[in-house]
């Protein structure tokens, strides 16, 4: 299969699982009118969702080695999209959670699995130009999650919102299903030869290394998202239409970047991106913290996904060449600590919102993030007969 074809099936998943994944974000206000629950409450949907989803990982990783990924990819949609098509009828906050934590569980074996795969089969010479590729789906899902589901449930309601999720999650599955209607059979799950391979993985520093950044880098950037929403209807800048445009903002900066990889990569080089990405992260968790409107929001989170992507490609396209044996224990791994990270940020800024006030928590969030960035310039780009001193 070419590389073309290999991220135009695997972009369908990645782009209907995104956009399950974050079109909960715009709709918070309207779900916990609806289902009588508190804002604050309902935005932690978007933990229950994402905390599942990085706890899977250690699992689903080692069994894609074993079993196949195309395999364990097709079980996982089924399951997602039984979980999307049940949150239609969901009659209370209790049940919608329940069912977003098997979502978000399910959803973890799309976008990881998918990394993985495509560094089995492009070259490390083209892979970061390749993943971005992909990641087109994928911020094209969170865009289009994170604004239209907002407009959209001004149109249709949320529940129409979760009917148009599982519909996409189907088709992605039938894609999936017929796209690797060839693929070999994978072998055995071993429990001994799974945690081998872990042990290997957790022995190399670069790989722990990279783990660590983008756990940080989780919790600095994706903490915000959910409160954007509530932050909005509190100082009357507009309902979740808005407040999904705001979010959308987020996406464009991404399809900015996969615009813009290739000249970076060649005119920039990995270090100067790394710095960048946190800078521009930070400098747009700082005008967040103004509190203006919502076009202010949105042209702050367009810097922040410009930033983001510059640096979490940057670490995906690394963490697929620390363990080619076992690349999708290694991926999982990665994605296990990027959303532990970014479910913890929901509760950390939350609490800072709380206790230091918008402009206090992000602040410290955005120092964070530049930090992050300035720390991999340095790490990542050492030689590595330095790195081993």
């Amino acid at each position: 299969m070419s590389s073309r074809n290999l991220i135009l099936i695997l972009a369908t998943s990645g782009f209907a699982s995104t956009f399950s994944g974050r079109a909960v974000e715009p709709m918070v206000g309207v779900i916990a009118r609806d289902l009588s629950s508190t804002p604050q409450t309902i935005a932690l949907l978007s933990a229950a969702f994402a905390l599942p989803y990085a706890f899977i990982q250690p699992v689903l990783g080692p069994v894609g080695d074993a079993l196949g990924k195309e395999r364990v990819m097709k079980v996982a949609l089924l399951i997602l999209f039984l979980a999307l098509a049940c949150s239609i009828f969901a009659p209370n906050a209790a049940t919608l959670f329940t069912l977003r934590i098997i979502a978000g569980a399910a959803a973890g074996g799309a976008i990881p699995l998918s990394i993985a795969l495509i560094g089995d089969r492009v070259d490390m010479a083209g892979r970061q130009v390749a993943l971005s590729r992909y990641l087109v789906a994928v911020i094209v899902g969170q865009l289009a999650g994170s604004s239209f589901a907002g407009l959209l449930s001004e149109l249709i309601g949320w529940r129409g919102v979760f009917t148009l999720s599982a519909t996409m999650v189907a088709l992605s599955l039938a894609a999936t299903i017929i796209g690797f209607r060839g693929a070999l059979p994978g072998g055995r799950f071993d429990l001994s030869s799974a945690l081998r391979r872990y042990r290997e993985i957790l022995s190399n520093p670069r790989a722990l290394t990279l783990f660590s950044l983008v756990f940080v880098e989780g919790i600095a950037i994706f903490g915000i998202f959910p409160y954007v929403a509530p932050l909005l209807e509190e100082r009357g800048g507009g309902g979740p239409a808005k407040a999904g445009f705001a979010i959308g903002g987020f996406a464009v900066g991404g399809l900015i970047y996969s615009a813009l990889v290739t000249w970076m990569l060649r005119r920039l080089g990995i270090g100067k991106i790394l710095a960048g990405g946190g800078l521009f992260a930070g400098a747009a968790l700082i005008i967040l913290g103004l509190g203006g409107d919502w076009k202010l929001d949105a042209a702050a989170l367009l810097l922040m996904g410009l930033g983001f992507y510059m640096l979490h490609n940057t670490f995906q396209a690394q963490v697929t060449e620390v363990a080619p044996g076992a690349r999708a224990s290694a991926v999982a791994l990665h994605a296990f600590s990027f959303f532990s990270g970014q479910a913890l940020g929901v509760i950390l800024m939350g609490f800072g919102l709380h206790s230091v006030g918008l402009t206090g928590a992000t602040t410290m969030a955005a120092l964070i993030v530049m930090g992050v960035g300035l720390v991999a310039s340095y790490v990542l780009t050492r030689p590595a007969s330095q790195r081993a001193r």
